[in-house]
Parts: structure tokens; C-alpha cells; sequence
């Protein structure tokens, strides 16, 4: 099994739902989004993390084999006191995907591709250290794309960000970069805190786009359709997805041109993805 062989490398709108609210789990499926989250970081009290494997663990016999393609396991932070338990229910599992808040270092994403060989692994981007070696983490063992924690990212760098964030524009660009560099899948921005004020989720969502990020994290339900929408590709860029296909598999994967620009694995597997959204 290649661990990176997985549809949430296409996705563009993932929604967090708690681990302590398996009751909501079939509810985030039927949602629309492309990933869920379920999360055993923020959104559980530390009294609660044992609950919310339990709750996990026996909903996932649940699940049809589509679904759990796409379930992603936020565990707690590595070097947390619940970090371990939380890498033994992913194995125990078979997840797909693993999101790693607080990533910030190659040593810990390797070490959990080690545990864990059949897991797509999306590190988590949240403090200055993880932003000083974005590099290294981008090119670790199994890792699918990057994620941008832009609300705990604010906090560790003491920043006071306007609404538009524009304080972690070179932050955006630097996870945008990395990724591209690395030949990964386009990254995941951060949430929007808002879910009623449509006009800033669809804003947040577009500038998410137009800097090169793949996806968006949303933490409720109705963030999802404007998310989507934001991210669906227009008929320009499907043909174009279509020709780099085209030329990709008539070349038999070697390196080739198109248009005068060089068909390299991450362009191909923009192309995919665009081809993915569309579809």
C-alpha cells in the first residue's frame, strides 16, 4: 500500500469535528467535505482524551471503506503526554491520514511514518520553529501535503493580525514555496474563525487559491460549500488539466513540454487534482 495513494492528496475543504462527538461523525461525512478531521488536539479537554479514542475506536467499524479514505486523525502534539496513545489508535486503525499538529522537526514526522507505514502524514505548520524547517518537514518520509495552523501561528510569534491576516502573508508563501519545492501536493490553509460572516470565508478562500494552497481547513459545516466553490476550477484551467494529462502519459511519465513550460511530477499532480475537483 503507498501511503500517499489517497483522494484527501485532491482535496480542497476539510472540516474538524470532534473526537468526543462520534454522533457527528456520519453528520461531517454527509457534509460535502472532501476530509474530515477528527480531532483529538484542540477540541478535547485533556480529561477527555481517553474518551475520544474510545469514541473513535469503536465508530470506526463503522464506516464504509470509501469513508475511511477520508478520515484524517489530528492527534495531539508530538512530545504531548497523549501523543503516544494517540499513534498506537492510528495503527491500530489503519488510518489514511494523519495530521500532526505542531510539527517541527523531520525526526518527528519520520518517526511516525515508521510506526505507522501505511499512513499518509499531513504535518501541521503552527509555530516559528515548524516555519524555520519547513524544508526539512515538507521532506519527510510519507508526507501528502502541509497544513498552516494560522490561528496558533499568530499566537506563538505574538502576532496582532488584521482580518485579512496579512501579517502571515510571507508565512502563506513560504508553506506555498516549501511544498512546491518539495514535489507534494499543494498545502491546506488555516481555518476562518467566523461562520456566519460569508464574505470573509469566501475572501479567506480565494486568497487560499490565488497563493497556491489546495485546500482549507473549516470548522463548521457551513463553511464547506463556499469553500468548495471557491476552489472549483474554471473551464480554462480543466482543458489545461486535460493536456498535461494528455502529454504526461504520452511521454510515458519522462520529463517533457508543454506550452514551453517543463511537465514535472507536481504539475502533473496539480493537473490530477484539478481533473479530481472538477469531477
Amino acid at each position: 500500500m503507498n501511503p500517499l495513494d489517497t483522494p484527501i492528496g485532491f482535496s480542497s475543504a476539510f472540516l474538524f469535528v470532534p473526537g468526543t462527538r462520534p454522533d457527528r461523525f456520519i453528520k461531517a461525512l454527509d457534509s460535502g467535505a472532501d476530509g474530515i478531521v477528527i480531532d483529538l488536539e484542540d477540541a478535547v479537554a485533556e480529561k477527555d482524551k481517553q474518551k475520544a479514542r474510545d469514541a473513535i475506536r469503536a465508530a470506526w467499524p463503522t464506516f464504509s471503506a470509501e469513508q475511511k479514505k477520508r478520515l484524517i486523525i489530528r492527534s495531539n502534539s508530538p512530545g504531548s503526554q497523549f501523543y503516544s496513545a494517540d499513534l498506537i489508535l492510528v495503527q491500530e486503525l489503519n488510518a489514511a491520514c494523519l495530521l500532526i499538529p505542531k510539527s517541527e522537526s523531520r525526526d518527528q514526522i519520520n518517526g511516525a511514518a515508521q510506526i505507522l507505514p501505511n499512513t499518509a502524514i499531513i504535518p501541521m505548520i503552527e509555530t516559528a520553529i515548524g516555519l524555520d524547517r519547513l524544508n526539512e518537514i515538507a521532506n519527510s518520509e510519507q508526507v501528502l501535503r502541509l497544513a498552516l495552523g494560522n490561528i496558533d501561528l499568530q499566537a506563538d510569534l505574538g502576532m496582532v493580525c488584521d482580518p485579512q491576516e496579512t501579517e502571515l502573508q510571507t508565512a502563506r508563501f513560504q508553506i506555498v514555496l516549501a511544498s512546491r519545492l518539495a514535489q507534494i501536493a499543494p498545502p491546506v490553509d488555516g481555518v476562518t474563525p467566523s461562520t456566519d460572516d460569508i464574505e470573509r470565508i469566501t475572501d479567506d478562500a480565494e486568497r487560499a487559491k490565488r497563493m497556491g494552497f489546495g485546500g482549507k481547513l473549516c470548522i463548521h459545516p457551513k463553511q464547506v460549500a463556499i469553500v468548495k466553490a471557491a476552489f472549483m476550477p474554471s473551464s480554462e484551467e480543466i482543458s489545461w488539466a486535460h493536456r498535461v494529462i494528455e502529454a504526461d502519459q504520452a511521454s510515458k511519465g519522462a520529463a517533457v513540454k508543454l506550452d514551453g513550460r517543463m511537465i514535472d511530477r507536481p504539475v502533473v499532480l496539480l493537473a490530477q487534482r484539478t481533473l479530481a475537483l472538477a469531477g
